[in-house]
């Protein structure tokens, strides 16, 4: 199916512009299903290199509206200048549409009428997402099948195959749609093309099962919680101003703050969250602010973990920082602490650093940091008729690695925690965004997630995926819920990205097949 250059231009503008509209706060995730079928349209009938550029171009507009609040985290509180900040967040979203541009060259070279299409389409894309988790430290923000948070009966099979499942049966899909409005068109102009039953038939299959495991874990899970051990928590999002935040004297309204804040949340509590760096300072070398610290620990009789940077010494004497969550017990003992392993490059560190020397981090702060080591979860102390608990710390950014969350629950994790601060993304989207990933977190390791964030979202979600409550972005709160312990594991806790590592080797099989097929036809044609 052939179409004029301009109406090429609006299909593909079409699915750059739906793209960010399928992800939170906007939340059409519906349209997801359909999104790709303007751009497969696009590209029919063009060669690889032409459908190349052109989903390229859809690509980094898509990604453009996606990661727009890259501007507000560099300009506003990164102190770059307003235009750079424009050019580095296009660049961004120039370098993820070229994710785009891959795939839709690969669906050129399949041709979208082949046979394996319904296969070698959707392979494709879970294998350049799971690149793109990787790849260059990584950065697998806003990975399609994250549009699918509030769907509850599809997103249950992540427990098997990570949120990279859900966007095999996205994409599966919208294949299977563009095929049919082909089919259609190739009737009307009385072309015999057949019926593409091979991918009708794998998506019917796929969303019928799908569907079928989703309701079958849903009412699983929600039977077995109800006799399962629970852990009362207390959140606290303290809503700092980024601009103050290491202002020095700033520091004893943010302790107050914090403190107040905490006496509210510590009703019948178990335990007590903090935001990443919620203490402005270092809290093993300030006797006086972790004095204040211990003592609320002390009055409310509940455990606190909560962030804060760590300072520690190379063996040659020269310091270095770590992004760090102390978990303090009401005797004031530290009982166990966690070092962020996957750090932000460019706002925590400079990657690269002997050959990118002249640059700076993107965002301010107090200094360069290490990623930690040792120990993925934290064992919070037996307290009265409860046993000892261990868990996971996501700090930030960590938490849309989904590989390294389930390292968590696969060590013995009996719950997780996310402590983030969101301060740096503004007034956007980002926010939402990254509350949304921590769902799919919760329903690859059935493990229930606490989450206190700086300036919001916090709130607690249930390992089914259901968001059990949140509170407000921009606003001081204290919310206390009640979070269940595991009752089990999963295959992907245990063995990792093999549905997504799977894709990848059918994708080579599916260009094989492709290659052999090809050469058989040509060997056929008559040469001069």
């Amino acid at each position: 199916m052939k179409i004029p250059t301009t109406p090429r231009l609006l299909a593909v503008f079409l699915t750059g512009i739906l793209y960010p509209l399928c992800f939170p706060n906007l939340d059409f995730g519906w349209l997801a299903w359909i999104m790709l079928i303007p751009l497969h349209l696009a590209i029919d009938g063009l060669s690889p290199k032409q459908s190349f550029w052109w989903g390229w171009f859809a690509g980094t507009l898509g990604f453009a509206g996606t990661v727009s609040w890259v501007i507000t985290a560099m300009h506003s509180y990164g102190q770059v200048p307003l235009v750079i900040s424009i050019f580095l967040m296009i660049l961004l979203a120039s370098y993820l549409g070229l994710y785009v541009g891959i795939y839709t060259l690969g669906i050129s070279w399949f041709k979208p009428s082949a046979h394996i299409i319904w296969l070698a389409a959707p392979s494709l894309w879970v294998a350049l997402e799971l690149l793109r988790t990787y790849l260059f430290s990584g950065f697998p923000w806003a990975l399609l099948g994250y549009s699918q948070y509030q769907w509850l009966l599809v997103i249950q099979i992540a427990d098997i195959t990570s949120v990279y499942g859900i966007s095999f049966i996205i994409v599966l899909t919208n294949v299977m749609v563009f095929q049919c409005i082909c089919w259609i068109k190739n009737k009307l102009d009385q072309d015999l093309t057949p019926f593409p039953w091979p991918t009708v038939a794998a998506t019917i299959g796929a969303l019928g099962l799908t569907l079928a495991y989703g309701t079958w874990q849903l009412d699983r899970h929600t039977d077995s919680h109800s006799s399962a051990g629970s852990l009362r928590v207390g959140v606290v999002q303290g809503n700092i101003d980024q601009a103050r935040k290491w202002d020095e004297t700033y520091r004893q309204e943010t302790v107050n703050r914090y403190n107040k804040l905490s006496r509210q949340a510590a009703n019948d509590t178990d335990l007590l969250i903090w935001p990443e760096s919620a203490t402005p300072f270092f809290f093993e070398r300030e006797p006086n602010y972790q004095q204040q610290v211990a003592a609320v620990v002390q009055e409310t009789n509940t455990p606190l973990l909560f962030g804060s940077p760590t300072l520690r010494r190379h063996q040659d004497g020269s310091p270095y920082l770590m992004n760090s969550a102390y978990l303090l017990m009401p005797k004031g003992q530290i009982a166990g602490r966690y070092d962020k392993r996957h750090l932000v490059p460019f706002g925590e560190y400079i990657p690269l650093q002997s050959i990118l020397f002249f640059l700076d981090k993107l965002v301010v702060g107090i200094g360069d940091f290490r990623s930690g080591v040792g120990p993925m979860t934290v064992t919070l102390p037996q307290q009265n008729d409860r046993r000892p608990l261990n868990f996971g710390v996501a700090i930030c950014f960590e938490v849309i690695f989904p590989d390294l969350v389930r390292h968590m629950a696969k060590e013995g994790a009996d719950f997780l925690v996310t402590i983030t601060n969101d301060a740096w993304f503004g007034d956007s989207v980002a926010p939402y965004q990254h509350f949304g990933m921590v769902v799919f977190r919760a329903v690859e390791n059935r493990l229930a997630f606490a989450r206190s964030a700086n300036t919001g979202i916090s709130g607690f979600i249930a390992p089914t995926g259901h968001i059990l409550a949140t509170t407000p972005v921009f606003t001081q709160e204290a919310l206390t819920g009640t979070i269940p312990l595991r009752t089990t594991t999963t295959f992907y806790s245990q063995n990792g990205d093999v549905f997504a590592w799977s894709c990848v080797i059918l994708l080579t099989v599916c260009a094989l097949t492709q290659r052999r097929r090809t050469r058989q036809t040509d060997s056929l044609i008559p040469h001069s």
